[in-house]
């Protein structure tokens, strides 16, 4: 896939602290709904039709999908694509109420030690969007959203589980998902790991909901291409030097803590 897919014109520049401004033209808001499923033993297509039927979203994101989701489509319409990891029986997968021109993109992100990860890009003509379910690894998954990034439209979201504690550190993208956990480790941590990063766009109403049959709450997001001048500020490799630095030092106290 092409690093810049077509989009119209945005005037964004990847360096500074650079206006973004918006080709003027019809824009609509899309409700986006993403849900880490359990695999087998967590959601299933009787809990993802509920979810749909009380939110009515435009997108459906799901992390840990199995072969029996796609059972989806045929109950409630719409389109659909699973993109299973390499080796294992679950993966990320996308439901759409109105049918895509082009189906979802499948991207090879950075292998981890145990397996490999994959995720998808779905070009919606306005911006685009990015299902993740990146590695546990603190350092690996930051850089598996720098390498998803080179794969992204200039207005672009990335929602998934991000399996990230502390802030993600992708360059132009801000992070607007609801700041409420949406997963209790071992039942004792709250958790932040389903997020929702956005370049060159608006974010509405971005909530925690339910958590139903997973072990991860759904977030839902209210997503529309920037109607004005938006300025973001601009991240010197020197403040990322340092950032990575304190993860690391995190990393190493948590390593050695009784």
């Amino acid at each position: 896939m092409p690093d810049h897919p077509h989009v119209p014109p945005l005037g964004f520049h990847a360096t500074g602290s650079a206006p973004i401004r918006v080709a003027t033209g019809p824009t609509r808001t899309r409700k986006i709904v993403s849900w880490n499923l359990l695999r087998r033993t967590g959601a299933a297509v009787a809990d993802l039709i509920a979810l749909i039927e009380q939110e009515n979203p435009d997108l459906l994101l799901m992390q840990e999908a199995t072969r029996d989701i796609a059972a989806l489509r045929e109950r409630v319409g719409g389109a659909y694509a699973w993109a299973p990891l390499p080796g294992r029986i679950h993966g990320p997968a996308i439901w759409s109420r109105r049918p895509w021109t082009t189906p979802p993109t499948v991207i090879a992100l950075p292998s981890g030690a145990l397996f490999d990860r994959v995720c998808q890009v779905l070009n919606l003509g306005d911006f685009g969007v990015a299902n993740v379910h990146l590695s546990h690894g603190q350092m690996l998954n930051r850089r598996q959203l720098r390498c998803l990034e080179r794969n992204l439209p200039p207005r672009a979201a990335v929602l998934g589980d991000y399996n990230i504690v502390g802030p993600a550190l992708l360059p132009g993208f801000r992070d607007v998902g609801p700041r409420r956990p949406t997963h209790s480790m071992v039942e004792v941590l709250p958790l932040r790991l389903d997020r929702c990063l956005v370049r060159g766009l608006v974010c509405h109403e971005p909530a925690v909901l339910p958590r139903g049959a997973s072990d991860h709450r759904p977030i839902v997001v209210h997503l529309t291409p920037a109607t004005e001048e938006v300025r973001r500020p601009g991240r010197t490799v020197k403040g990322m030097v340092a950032a990575v630095g304190r993860l690391r030092r995190a990393g190493g106290r948590a390593a050695h803590a009784p």
